[in-house]
């Protein structure tokens, strides 16, 4: 049996997948979604970040998809999804040497300003579901439960999917929107042998109940940061690697008494010795008490999953009639939630794309290699950033230091976001989000500064040469500290350049200034961005309150 008539197919159905088809299914696209398995199920990338929901909110706008706009925020996942997410205030680490007692001046915070919203942490397994529901419901065809078994592809006449029975599916588009084991990467030999990634690790996670709030450690006792550890993303941090810790039930709403645990190593210096992950997990915590204490009497809810090396990447992602998406395409490590980041940027740069060759009946390849270019900018961006963590990882002074090129990306890269989503609003003008994509570092959080562009290099360098020894870890932190102090795109009111301020929060007080010194101080590329973005999301505020 074949159908035919399919504008565009995606295989997958999860976030990416389901997002784009209902994007392109309201807009007019005859859109195919297929997947080998169902909704609910179990999925990482739980932790959402505000360039993330930033992203999420401009994707509902832009395309008319008003359902997307509940992921944008923890109120809109309570009240239109379900009450089984988590809410999320900071991203939180503590630093721990093994063998010895943890620093209570060894910690981190960043609080996600609440004059811009409040983070969730996502049980994809409703969130996953929600989307698909959206997409099926503005006419995305659903094949749930096909599993694809080969891909043709003509790039005069279009793509020819065979599923397991005979059943043929034919479109003139596929995206891949699956995972590590892509179809079309294994169809078409995409896979980068070996990766280019310079970052090493592997991953062991589950979700458990019963685990404790820090903030009832001993070890916490003397920590004295802005937001609770429990209302945020933990992650314990340690050479080598680091153990995220989501909850979902960390608020009086919460109907959900899971936690999302999982613990990231570098296989070079944490071999994986132990076949059985719950016994190499309990072998972790033996070396690592005070961590234990907030794991005693917690018990798997399902079994653990067990990775080798995480990283992978692609030759190409887009090409003749296909394009390979976000995990389709490749991935480096779930430190700094960017995963689900990329997605969006993602899918926002090729639905419109996609849109537009349906409308023209023109998909020739040259219309999508923007989104060639901007997920292999986004993968190595991330790849130097964790590759640099890890590295820091073996010293809190570098760590301390290093933490700050992603802090500054993601609060000066979301305020990029802001900026042009208050503008078109205003104006309804959908060129201001294509003007983003005419920058010179596509990838780039925050793209607007060459200065900012340079400094994510200028850190791996650094750590390169602590990793073979050239350069002690002092030093390299006190290079990336004095790259802080002389930049001319970082509001001087955040006080970033100082190693003593370990937390931030951007207060409405603090905005203010920062808005004052891009009008009246900072270079005006950067500048115009920040005082528009900061006085967009204060009257936006003010206006909710009166």
């Amino acid at each position: 049996m074949t159908t035919d008539g399919y504008d565009v197919a995606i295989l997958g159905s999860g976030m990416a997948g389901s997002m784009l088809a209902a994007v392109l299914a309201r807009n007019g696209v005859k859109v195919l979604l297929v997947d080998q398995g169902t909704h609910p199920r179990f999925a990482v990338g739980e932790s959402t970040i505000p360039y993330t929901s930033a992203m999420t909110r401009i994707i509902a706008d832009r395309y008319r998809v008003p359902e997307i706009a509940a992921l944008a925020s923890f109120k809109g996942i309570q009240r239109h999804i379900s009450q089984n997410s988590g809410i999320k205030q900071n991203f939180g680490f503590v630093y721990h040497r093994e063998g010895v007692p943890q620093n209570p001046e060894e910690i981190n915070q960043l609080k996600i300003p609440t004059a811009l919203r409040t983070e969730s942490h996502l049980y994809r397994q409703d969130t996953d579901a929600y989307l698909f529901a959206v997409a099926v419901r503005h006419g995305a065809h659903p094949r749930p439960g096909t599993r694809i078994e080969e891909i043709t592809i003509d790039p005069d006449t279009g793509v020819e999917l065979r599923a397991a029975g005979g059943v043929r599916f034919r479109a003139k588009y596929v995206v891949d929107a699956s995972g590590f084991r892509s179809p079309l990467a294994d169809a078409f030999d995409l896979r980068e042998q070996p990766t280019r990634a310079r970052h090493h690790s592997r991953s062991l996670f589950t979700h458990m109940i019963g685990v404790r709030p820090f903030d009832q450690a001993p070890a916490a006792a003397l920590h004295r940061q802005p937001s609770p550890w429990h209302s945020g993303t933990l992650h314990h941090i340690f050479e080598g690697g680091w153990l995220w810790v989501i909850p979902f039930d960390n608020h009086p709403g919460s109907t959900n008494p899971l936690c999302s645990v999982g613990l990231t190593l570098d296989p070079r210096r944490h071999p994986k010795d132990e076949p059985d992950p719950q016994r190499e997990f309990d072998d972790f915590l033996t070396r690592f008490p005070e961590i234990a204490w907030q794991f005693r009497g917690a018990v798997t809810t399902r079994p653990w999953v067990s990775t080798d090396r995480l990283q992978y990447s692609a030759k190409r992602m887009v090409g003749d009639r296909f394009c390979l998406t976000s995990h389709a395409a490749g991935f480096i490590d779930a430190l700094y939630s960017r995963g689900l980041t990329n997605t969006m940027d993602v899918i926002n740069a090729l639905a419109w794309r996609l849109i537009a060759a349906a409308r023209d009946d023109d998909w020739s390849t040259e219309r999508f290699e923007y989104v060639e270019t901007l997920q292999q900018g986004l993968f190595d961006v991330h790849d130097d950033l964790v590759y640099s963590s890890f590295v820091g990882f073996r010293d809190y002074e570098l760590w301390n230091a290093v933490y700050r090129t992603w802090k500054i990306g993601t609060v000066l890269g979301t305020l990029v976001l802001e900026d042009a989503y208050v503008k078109f609003l205003r104006t309804g003008d959908d060129g201001l989000f294509r003007a983003l994509e005419q920058g010179e570092h596509p990838g780039s959080p925050f793209p607007v500064s060459d200065q900012f562009n340079r400094f994510g290099p200028y850190t791996r360098d650094l750590c390169l040469a602590v990793e073979n020894g050239s350069l002690s870890p002092s030093a390299a932190a006190a290079k990336v500290f004095h790259h802080i102090e002389d930049a001319d795109y970082i509001p001087p009111v955040f006080n970033l350049a100082d190693p003593a301020n370990r937390f931030f929060h951007a207060t409405p007080p603090k905005m203010l200034r920062a808005a004052q010194w891009g009008r009246k101080t900072a270079p005006p590329h950067v500048g115009s961005v920040i005082t528009g973005a900061i006085g967009g999301v204060l009257r936006s505020r003010f206006s909710r309150r009166h």
